[in-house]
């Protein structure tokens, strides 16, 4: 997989609260653009999966990596393209923590290696901006 982007975001709340909205599938549609709604088939653990509704469609992610409180790994198949989306939360003090989203993309067909930048580039300018609307989700209410 190669990276696709990276970002960071410091939310004013504790960690605690910052993984409760992270992991509040219900309400993902809060911060994950184009996203219309979003319900789990179980706890939030390794191997549940996701299903939502995005652009029209009903899609699914996996839950690859779950270490409850400190991160978690969103995969998604669709087509020719594998993404992992790895979100981690450090706390940094009692009442603020630091958020980082790292989203790793394979590719696969030779049509979509030749669309590889400009795909990667559609999926920064579309999830790039996930983090800042957490902390808006996190922060406001």
């Amino acid at each position: 997989m190669s990276r696709t982007f990276a970002v960071e975001e410091t939310i004013q709340r504790p960690a605690t609260q910052v993984w409760k909205a992270l992991t509040d599938w219900s309400n993902a549609h809060r911060w994950m653009p184009g996203i219309d709604g979003m319900t789990a088939d179980g706890e939030t653990a390794e191997g549940t999966k996701l299903i939502f509704r995005a652009r029209g469609a009903e899609r699914s992610s996996t839950i690859a990596h779950c270490d409850a409180g400190r991160s978690i790994v969103l995969r998604s198949v669709q087509g020719g393209v594998t993404a992992d989306y790895r979100y981690e939360i450090h706390a940094l003090d009692e009442n603020s923590a630091r958020v980082t989203l790292v989203a790793d993309c394979q590719i696969s067909g030779l049509l979509m290696r030749v669309a590889s930048p400009l795909l990667r580039i559609a999926i920064k300018m579309a999830d790039g901006k996930q983090l800042k609307l957490l902390k808006a989700a996190v922060e406001g209410g």
